[in-house]
């Protein structure tokens, strides 16, 4: 592929954004979002997920198309699909959710490749990083941009998939300094996309035989690490039913070598807590029902009651009257030092508290309270309430709440629940 390469990032998220700004640094790049308000954040140099910080968001930002100036470099972010009309290279970064029972929802992939096929010419390649069972690319995808384009496949345009490994909040492993799996729909093709990618990614890429192998490796790494953490969630329960300290056994076992450090906890996101049902589903399809990829989501989907059950009956034994007490809540995000409450199971751990009439108050200084009101309908404050509590639970580990002297915040024989295991003082912990 001769011709320069003009990029178009489709969805402008906790994935598409770091890469619009990575590749901006080498080529002419033009993110496109249907979020107007999202557009106009980015446009004033300013990053509300904070994955990329606003010096660095504002060092390749430019204030027109630089499709339409030669060797130009740099990224424009656009709600008008005019603006992505002349790209050549397009990258769809949209999220891949859920619904209510557990089952993919391709929505979001259908409408960005509607919207590209829309303005797809003759030798693009299509590039698609959201994470899919396999196949989702090939049959699924690409039938919308022939519709659309009335182009042919691997004929007149092409594919690739590349998926995201984006770790939000994670300041050390950026998009560039994480091995990138690449693609394509031909063996020449996944040469171009590998190339691509490889401009920009220092820690190097791998280029995967098929489409659908690099589907199935990214669909698998976090149906890996959701099991793993599942096996150590029921080792907690276990562990408490015992009286025996989980964290103290894990510290024991994890001086052998080979021994992997998972730790217990609430499995959410927009990753480890969905993608193994992307997996589940393909091959449910072909008459495979998966029992250790979806008994890990059970367990793990499980923990926000459990939490909360534990809680109350460590309360219970320090004589506190359950109904109407009042319990501070540390954290809502679904990680720590993030403000992202994508599918965060904290809520799963509140809504278990309410159930046994305790009052619930969250503070989480990362969360946004409108976005929290608008996907839960909870309320949460940034800053910590001076008032004196039954309880107080961590749920998320933030940094800030490291430096915080809890007992001032505590009634007199009130108690500390650590679900992290993070606090050096606290009465019991997950």
């Amino acid at each position: 592929m001769e011709k320069q390469y003009k990029i178009a990032v489709i969805g402008l998220g906790y994935v598409g954004l770091p890469l619009a700004r990575l590749f901006a640094t080498q080529y002419p790049v033009v993110g496109f979002d249907i979020n107007q308000k999202r557009i106009e954040e980015l446009n004033t140099g300013t990053d509300s997920t904070l994955e990329v910080e606003n010096e660095v968001l504002k060092a390749v930002l430019k204030n027109e198309n630089p499709f339409n100036q030669t060797n130009e470099k740099g990224l424009y972010c656009s709600d008008d699909i005019k603006d992505i009309q002349d790209a050549n290279i397009y990258i769809v970064t949209v999220p891949t959710p859920v619904d209510k029972h557990n089952r993919p929802d391709l929505t979001p992939l259908y409408k960005s490749s509607e919207t590209v096929g829309k303005v797809l010419s003759k030798g693009d390649i299509v590039i698609y990083e959201s994470t899919v069972y396999p196949g989702v690319t090939e049959e699924e995808c690409i039938p919308v941009l022939e519709k659309v384009s009335g182009l042919k496949f691997n004929e007149d345009f092409f594919a690739g998939y590349s998926p995201e490994r984006i770790n939000p909040g994670d300041k050390e492993h950026t998009v560039e300094k994480i091995l990138k799996v690449t693609s394509g729909s031909t063996p020449e093709i996944g040469e171009v996309v590998d190339g691509l990618y490889k401009s920009v990614i220092v820690a190097g890429t791998h280029l995967a035989p098929t489409i659908k192998v690099a589907e199935a490796a990214k669909v698998i790494e976090n149906s890996q690490r959701d099991i793993n953490i599942a096996f150590v969630n029921e080792l907690a329960k276990i562990f408490n039913l015992l009286d025996i300290d989980t964290h103290a056994v894990l510290a024991a076992a994890g001086t052998k070598w080979n021994f992997l450090p998972f730790k217990p906890g609430l499995v959410g996101g927009h990753c480890i807590g969905v993608d193994p049902y992307y997996l589940a589903q393909k091959a449910q399809e072909n008459g495979y029902h998966p029992e250790i990829i979806l008994a890990g989501r059970r367990l793990n989907d499980s923990m926000g009651q459990y939490v909360a059950s534990q809680l109350v009956k460590t309360m219970i034994k320090k004589k506190i009257t359950i109904n109407g007490a009042r319990v501070l809540n540390l954290g809502i995000t679904f990680k720590e030092n993030c403000p992202d409450v994508r599918n965060t199971k904290a809520v799963d751990v509140i809504h278990g508290l309410e159930d046994y009439a305790l009052h619930v108050t969250t503070f989480d200084p990362w969360a946004k309270p409108e976005e929290v009101k608008h996907e839960y309908g909870l309320s949460v404050v940034n800053e910590i309430p001076n008032e004196k509590f039954d309880a107080i639970i961590l749920t998320v580990a933030h940094n800030e709440f490291m430096g915080i002297d809890l007992n001032h915040y505590l009634k007199e024989d009130g108690i500390i629940y650590d679900v992290k295991g993070v606090l050096e003082e606290c009465d019991s912990r997950l």
